[in-house]
């Protein structure tokens, strides 16, 4: 069992059910003892509860990324290092040089692919 203490804003690993795919889900509400209870999906929006019984993969453990550049390439799932904004996945490639990328705060759009 996960006996760490979690916050609105971290991102966890857990399956979407309208996704139908495993992805990083944002902590929506936790317990006055720091358990997680719901969590939205960043790329439908669906919020949905969160069993304490799954295993829980804290999406801040991860490998730091490479840091940010705007004329690097990414694709959808990798993480980058923002100067500003901290750790972030990009989730979705929007126009060929948009990005939207999921920080510990928010969602931004970010540019990328600029030459």
């Amino acid at each position: 069992m996960d006996n760490r203490i979690h916050k609105s804003g971290e991102r966890v690993e857990k399956f979407c059910a309208v996704c139908t795919e495993e992805r990083g889900h944002v902590v929506a509400s936790v317990t006055k003892a720091g358990r997680i209870t719901r969590v939205s999906c960043p790329k439908c929006g669906t919020r949905s509860p969160f069993k304490a019984d799954a295993a829980v993969t804290a999406r801040a453990s991860m490998k730091t990324g490479a840091p940010y550049d705007s004329t690097h390439t990414y694709r959808a799932g990798q993480s980058m290092t923002h100067p500003v904004f901290g750790l972030g996945e990009v989730t979705a490639l929007v126009e060929p040089q948009k990005i939207d990328v999921l920080f510990p705060d928010r969602m931004r759009r970010l540019i990328h692919a600029r030459v």
